[in-house]
């Protein structure tokens, strides 16, 4: 008998941030999907005080879009490339995913569907977050699953102000990340990541844990 946790386990291994989307439009009962798959997912207290503007607008991703790649190229772009290579990967690889990530920044307003989380809330906080995110994640693996490409970014954020008037949020709500979606131009996974030694600690911090 087969195990249904190893579609899974694939899905989760193999959701690469997919930068590079077709702007083909895509079908609303497929967005619905990944909609409902964010509200299958944990809240402090089960509030479900999390709502999901869904943006088709060309106008509204315009707008918001001159201030992704203005973040992008001002803030994010110099640093990353100044730094070093991310955990787990190669220098020609990293070199690679910036060239994606330039890729969103020119081309994030062709993206068919933007999916951004929001929440009620003077200013978000850490707590928050950890009533927003497990939705963010589920509607990622859900667009894997359901073979759409997606990625989550906060870049944007960096002109947090502009972006949400942009948006039309009430003042009392914030976002907290943005999701392009559509069809991926390349393929999925798998996903590189750092060795559990280097990321793991058994009971004090900086103490190896034994993988037996």
């Amino acid at each position: 008998m087969t195990d249904p946790s190893a579609d899974l386990f694939e899905i989760m291994a193999t959701t690469r941030s997919m930068r590079r989307l077709k702007p083909d439009p895509v079908p609303e009962e497929i967005i619905r999907k990944i909609l409902e798959a964010g509200t299958y997912a944990p809240s402090g207290g089960n509030m479900q005080r999390w709502r999901f503007l869904v943006v088709k607008d060309a106008k509204v991703k315009a707008a918001v879009g001159a201030y992704y790649k203005r973040a992008w190229d001002e803030i994010v772009s110099p640093r990353y490339r100044s730094g070093v290579p991310a955990p787990g990967t190669s220098s020609e690889r990293f070199s690679r995913m910036l060239d994606a990530a330039q890729y969103l920044a020119d081309h994030i307003h062709e993206a068919p569907v933007w999916i951004i989380p929001c929440m009620e809330g003077a200013s978000p906080t850490r707590t928050a977050g950890s009533s927003i995110y497990p939705a963010v994640q589920n509607m990622l693996l859900a667009a894997r699953a359901l073979g759409l490409g997606a990625t989550l970014t906060t870049l944007y954020l960096n002109f947090e102000k502009e972006v949400e008037a942009a948006l039309g949020l009430p003042a009392e709500v914030h976002s907290y990340a943005l999701l392009p979606i559509g069809y991926p131009m390349g393929r999925f996974g798998p996903v590189r990541r750092a060795q559990l030694p280097e990321v793991v600690y058994e009971d004090r911090w900086g103490r190896p844990m034994t993988m037996r």
